[in-house]
C-alpha cells in the first residue's frame, strides 16, 4: 500500500482533510501529516485538531508515494514558506501523484508547476490558475498527468474515488 504525505497548515478545510484521509486509511494506505513544525498541533477552519508528524524541511519526496493537499486557508499559509513551496515543486516534477482540492492550487501556483496543465480549484482561483499558465476547468475532478484536482467540499466523493483509483 502507499504512503501519502498530507501537506497541511493552520486553517485547513476540515472535511477536505478528514474525509479523504479517512478514505485513504480505510483503503489500507498510510497518511503522514507534513507541515511547518513536527509535533505542532494545528486546527482546521472549524477547529478540528491535527498534529503535524513531519516537518516539511525534513521530508523528502522519495519517502512518499503521493502528495495530498487539502484546501481552506492552509495552502495560502504554506505558500509563503519556501520549504513548503520547494517540496511541492519537487513532488510535482518527480511525476508522483498529487491530489489537490479547493485552494490547493495556490501552492502549485507558487511552485510554478502549472504551465500547460488543466486543473480544477476553488472558483475564485480561476484567474490565478490561468495567469500561472494553466487551463482552469470547472469540474468535480480533473486528472492531468500526475495531478488529480477538485473544486470544493461537495466534490470530495468524486475526488476520493479518482485518487484511490490512481493509487491502484
Amino acid at each position: 500500500m502507499s504512503t501519502i504525505a498530507a501537506l497541511v497548515g493552520e486553517g485547513f478545510e476540515d472535511v477536505e482533510y478528514t474525509e479523504p484521509a479517512a478514505a485513504f486509511r480505510k483503503a489500507g494506505h498510510t497518511v503522514v501529516t507534513v507541515g511547518l513544525r513536527a509535533g505542532h498541533e494545528i486546527k482546521g477552519k472549524h477547529a478540528t485538531p491535527l498534529e503535524i508528524q513531519r516537518a516539511v524541511s525534513n521530508a523528502g519526496v522519495d519517502e512518499f508515494d503521493a502528495l495530498f493537499i487539502p484546501g481552506g486557508y492552509s495552502p495560502d499559509h504554506l505558500r509563503v514558506d519556501p520549504r513548503a513551496v520547494e517540496f511541492v515543486r519537487q513532488y510535482v516534477e518527480s511525476g508522483k501523484l498529487v491530489f489537490a482540492i479547493c485552494h490547493a492550487p495556490q501552492l502549485l501556483i507558487n511552485a510554478r508547476v502549472l504551465k500547460g496543465r488543466r486543473i480544477a480549484g476553488w472558483p475564485s482561483l480561476a484567474v490565478d490558475i490561468e495567469n500561472a499558465g494553466a487551463e482552469y476547468i470547472d469540474a468535480e475532478v480533473v486528472e492531468d498527468g500526475n495531478i488529480v484536482s477538485s473544486r470544493k467540499p461537495e466534490d470530495i466523493p468524486t475526488f476520493v474515488a479518482a485518487s484511490l483509483r490512481r493509487l491502484g
